[in-house]
């Protein structure tokens, strides 16, 4: 009568385990959403936040990629350019690109923004030659002035284009301006809103994916 080994059985069934998870661990791929507040999700539960909402859309379907968010509450083009180094630490197969929307809000040149948004697109590439890119559109109030509102607006799809990158014309599409699905400030979306805006991302990202 042949005897099994119980205790190497289960020995090698550990490592096996152990082994398959540290695979997959490796071979998950990193997106980075870089950003604002909101990117960040100011006002809401970070597991509300659209980048969180597209984590959930990516595990639902199976896909090995893990979400980094990288949102900062008051970040300029200017501020992302000085931090942007420190995030491309982590290896980076998707980049997606949320600034300029407090450079508007603040009235900065358009050219500086622009300039600044460029530096940062570069850095990536050449840290991450094949890394694939999204830029996430924005405009500001027309209070701001049509002239300034006009060459912000078309600041993005000019960006997208010179570089060859997925382009969403307007982050907050359908919720900005809908006071309902924005916070009191009038500026931040709600949970409600950020679903939207998950919705608005992931007609560009699940391309890439």
């Amino acid at each position: 009568m042949a005897c099994t080994n119980t205790k190497n059985d289960k020995a090698k069934t550990l490592a096996d385990s152990t082994a398959n998870q540290t695979e997959k661990t490796a071979a998950l791929k990193h997106i980075l959403f870089f950003g604002t507040s909101l990117t960040a999700g100011y006002g809401l539960d970070p597991t509300e936040a659209y980048p969180a909402l597209i984590q959930n859309r990516i595990d639902s379907l199976k896909l090995p990629y893990k979400v980094i968010n990288g949102g900062l509450s008051g970040e300029t083009s200017a501020g992302g350019k000085g931090r942007i180094d420190w995030l491309l630490k982590q290896p980076i197969d998707i980049f997606v690109l949320e600034l300029g929307a407090n450079d508007g809000l603040r009235g900065i040149p358009v050219a500086e923004t622009t300039k600044n948004l460029q530096f940062i697109i570069d850095q990536v590439k050449t840290k991450y030659p094949n890394v694939k890119m999204v830029l996430a559109g924005m405009q500001v109030p027309p209070n701001m002035g049509s002239t300034y509102a006009n060459s912000f607006k078309e600041m993005f799809p000019k960006l997208a284009a010179q570089n060859k990158i997925e382009l969403i014309p307007f982050l907050l599409d359908k919720v900005g301006g809908v006071p309902k699905l924005n916070q009191a400030d009038g500026i931040h979306p709600t949970a409600e809103g950020d679903k939207i805006l998950a919705e608005n991302v992931w007609v560009k990202l699940k391309g890439l994916l």
